[in-house]
């Protein structure tokens, strides 16, 4: 069995931790016990204790400024300001696979993100929010009901234009989701008066922060005590732009292929008249139920609901859809005809099951309803399979 020699030694460890790799580094550039040493005279053959590519710990938290973010000035000359991003920076640096798959992730993202960001003259910097908000996943979620990229909680998801329900989460849809933010982060600038400040509601809520101000009596992020995560969100922000700005700096020496390549979709605008299989959709674009879903993770359910529909599909995939869908759609309903109703005006759900005798739990769980849900004249429910 052949044993590595000092270089492959060395890369396993990096890959462990930066820490071990130096103090293995030293070790083997020293003669062990009883080994013999170099003649007298002899220079022994250089062992650097760092690799030239990969930067030293301490070289990582030395930050040079002037720092902006969002086109704000960044108060370096505060030691505690300096200390929270050194710390921040340390930490990426630290869980190197997570930052390099943040790295990867800005390929398939940012390009969407920016153009959205320039079309509506926000700052270019608002695109590292989502990178510490969910490491740029668009099925993250949180213990608080957050989801999404930009992590939107159900009610200000509403509030912005996305439409949340049973069937429909747009919170998870990195493209509808990135316009909402636009559109509240420009509320709270707008509020704020400050990109810092209104990066710092996004976190916590405008009315929390507008408490901690009028309590302190100032009106500048970096000066206000605030509770720790709304305190390391903004300076977190700060040091993924620095990291991703420059990552050979910090020793990730990416190739243009190493990059996830941008999301490329058309949109479509589906009307419903019952629910309609995902499939159906995936046929008609030419494509898998699995890219359909991926492009879509707004998507809840494998059945489009009653209503009006904005969907992704692959690109080039939009012309000729509709003449493509129309037959598909005919045959399904030709298919299931006597196995649906038509709502009427005036009917309800408990009427309906009655109607086919049926119970009321047996024509939800076809539907996807619940006792809470509406239903509208001309909404096509499946009463049997």
């Amino acid at each position: 069995m052949l044993l590595p020699g000092v270089e492959g030694i060395e890369f396993m460890l990096r890959l462990l931790h930066p820490l071990l790799a130096f103090a293995v580094c030293i070790s083997l550039a020293v003669p062990a016990f009883g080994q013999a040493s170099a003649p007298s005279g002899q220079a022994r053959p250089a062992m650097p204790l760092v690799s030239a590519d990969f930067p030293s710990v301490e070289s990582v938290a030395r930050i040079h400024g002037p720092l902006t973010f969002c086109g704000e000035q960044v108060p370096l000359y505060l030691p505690d300001v300096r200390e929270r991003l050194e710390k921040e920076l340390l930490l990426m640096h630290w869980d190197r696979a997570q930052t390099l798959l943040w790295i990867k992730r800005t390929g398939r993202y940012f390009p969407h993100i920016e153009n959205l960001l320039r079309a509506n003259k926000m700052p270019d910097d608002l695109k590292y929010l989502p990178v510490i908000e969910s490491a740029l996943r668009p099925n993250a979620g949180s213990n608080k009901g957050a989801r999404g990229i930009w992590q939107f909680i159900r009610p200000t998801g509403r509030k912005y234009g996305l439409e949340v329900d049973r069937s429909i989460d747009e919170r998870r849809n990195f493209y509808l989701a990135t316009k909402a933010a636009i559109r509240y982060l420009s509320d709270l600038h707008t509020q704020f008066n400050s990109w810092s400040l209104a990066a710092a509601a996004y976190n916590m809520g405008e009315a929390g922060l507008g408490r901690a101000i009028k309590k302190q009596e100032i009106n500048d992020y970096y000066q206000l005590r605030l509770h720790k995560e709304t305190e390391r969100y903004v300076i977190r922000a700060i040091a993924a732009k620095i990291l991703l700005s420059n990552p050979v700096r910090y020793g990730f020496r990416l190739l243009q292929d190493d990059y996830y390549r941008p999301i490329r979709f058309d949109r479509i605008r589906l009307r419903c008249r019952g629910y309609t299989p995902i499939m159906l959709v995936a046929k008609a674009a030419g494509t898998t139920y699995k890219t359909i879903r991926d492009l879509n993770p707004q998507l809840v359910r494998d059945q489009l609901p009653h209503g009006t529909h904005i969907l992704f599909v692959p690109k080039g995939a939009a012309s000729g859809f509709a003449k493509r869908y129309k037959p598909l759609i005919a045959q399904y309903r030709a298919k299931h005809k006597g196995k649906v109703h038509k709502v009427r005006k005036g009917e309800n759900l408990l009427r309906i099951a009655q109607k086919y005798r049926m119970s009321l739990n047996s024509l939800l769980r076809l539907n996807n309803l619940t006792r809470k849900s509406t239903i509208h004249p001309g909404q096509t429910l499946i009463i049997r399979r």
